[in-house]
């Protein structure tokens, strides 16, 4: 069985750890930072065969020099030069396998031009997203257009329901908090909001979330509702989806 573990990292990142009950050896996601990775692997004696890289931002890549000179395990990135370290480069509709499964990778461009997403089927089925998509959210358009966020997010929430989301920020709470003025009907959104705050006050990850509970609870995947068009003002006859989600990501921005 294949297992994740989030690994607290900086001031609200998680680096994912992948392992297989059966196996020492380890996979890490974006590691942003090399002291946390090295701690949990010295302290549980592990292996580090493998990291993915979601994009190039400092604080998933930051560790990347110090583990490589240390462990040389192999990396999985971006077909980016920026990156420094990456073994195998891949684009959309690669495949790649990880501790014996098979991850499909995922363009998913919009928060950077560079970022892709790693998709494994299967029981659990996992999506490894960076910045693209968090629970209750998604990531900041630095790089990327609303069109490019917009599609990327389209595409994950097609995944089957039952997918692990595994986001890489601590963000939810914050989320939460546009998403019940964004989406101000819908009550699941309240009832996420305070499971949540129940498990920060433990200082307890509210990550994995799912593609399921994104569709109840994401104010960018509910573009097309009445409670969340209304409260972005975007009901005209001549309004869509995407110009409901673009004028959602410009108000959390100065949320």
């Amino acid at each position: 069985m294949m297992s994740v573990t989030p690994i607290p990292a900086l001031s609200d990142n998680y680096i994912w750890l992948i392992r297989q009950d059966t196996s020492q050896s380890v996979c890490v996601v974006d590691p942003g930072e090399t002291a946390p990775v090295i701690d949990i692997l010295e302290r549980e004696a592990l292996t580090l065969d493998t990291i993915l890289i979601t994009h190039h931002h400092q604080d998933h890549v930051g560790g990347l020099d110090a583990l490589i000179k240390r462990y040389s395990p192999r990396v999985i990135g971006p077909d980016n030069p920026d990156i420094q370290g990456i073994d195998v480069r891949v684009r959309d509709g690669d495949q790649v396998r990880i501790m014996g499964r098979l991850f499909d990778v995922m363009a998913t461009p919009g928060h950077t031009l560079d970022h892709i997403s790693y998709f494994a089927p299967g029981i659990p089925a996992l999506l490894f997203c960076g910045d693209t998509l968090f629970c209750a959210g998604c990531g900041r358009l630095f790089e990327g257009t609303p069109e490019q966020m917009f599609s990327s997010l389209n595409r994950l929430a097609e995944l089957p329901e039952d997918t692990l989301v595994l986001a890489a920020h601590e963000y939810t709470q914050a989320n939460l908090t546009f998403a019940r003025a964004a989406d101000p009907d819908n009550d699941a959104v309240t009832y996420a909001l305070q499971e949540c705050e129940k498990a920060r006050a433990l200082d307890r990850p509210t990550l994995p979330s799912t593609i399921g509970r994104e569709l109840t609870i994401n104010p960018y995947l509910r573009v097309g509702t009445d409670s969340v068009r209304q409260a972005a003002g975007c009901q005209g006859s001549n309004d869509d989806n995407l110009a409901t989600f673009t004028t959602l990501r410009e108000w959390k921005n100065r949320f």
